[in-house]
């Protein structure tokens, strides 16, 4: 049943509510690359970033991605945004620390696969890079992170950069314009479950 005295309170109350948000985006006139650092321990930190480069697609952008740690080839992200133009694709690990055991192959793989992401960071027709797991390489000290901060800062001022992991450095935190955490309240695989494709591949 209707009730115009809540009605009238409900619309008066979402009119202050858009004079504030109008009033914001108002004010938000810069534009520049960001950098977006996706950290925490839940599932969803790469697979938010696939869905940037879908929406950076859309508009027609150059995208590069770089796969640290991560030596699969067969996932679905890979298949199909790896094949669309305008999309540059390179899985640069060897698989998680547990599997190679060997410190120095992973240090060198790390470097190698820095050596892609820098050029990337470097050239301005990349308008979209997405550093996967780039966060394990500074905390296990894999990489310099001060070289890595320091391309980050100087890359093209209309380049976006999303960087993905958990731990992610308070240096990179403080230097990111946006940072989301994603939290681990249940997963799947605690409960006996494989990885899905689709899903998790």
């Amino acid at each position: 049943m209707a009730d115009p005295q809540r009605d009238a309170r409900h619309t008066a109350r979402m009119a202050r509510k858009k004079a504030v948000i109008d009033a914001a985006i108002a004010a938000a006139t810069d534009e520049r690359g960001l950098l977006i650092v996706i950290t925490g321990n839940g599932k969803g930190k790469s697979t938010s970033a696939f869905g940037s480069i879908a929406r950076a697609l859309g508009h027609g952008m150059k995208v590069g991605v770089v796969q640290f740690i991560k030596s699969r080839t067969d996932t679905g992200e890979e298949a199909f945004l790896g094949k669309q133009p305008g999309v540059e694709w390179h899985v640069t690990g060897d698989g998680f620390t547990w599997d190679t055991q060997d410190r120095e192959q992973d240090i060198a793989t790390a470097q190698n696969g820095w050596a892609i992401a820098a050029r990337m960071l470097a050239d301005s027709s990349y308008q979209l890079v997405v550093l996967d797991e780039l966060t394990y390489l500074l905390s296990y000290g894999y990489l310099d992170s001060d070289s890595v901060l320091d391309a980050l800062v100087h890359r093209p001022a209309d380049q976006h950069v999303i960087v993905t992991g958990r731990g992610a450095s308070d240096a990179l935190i403080e230097l990111a314009d946006t940072v989301s955490i994603i939290a681990d309240e249940k997963h799947a695989y605690r409960a006996g479950i494989k990885a899905q494709p689709g899903i998790d591949l």
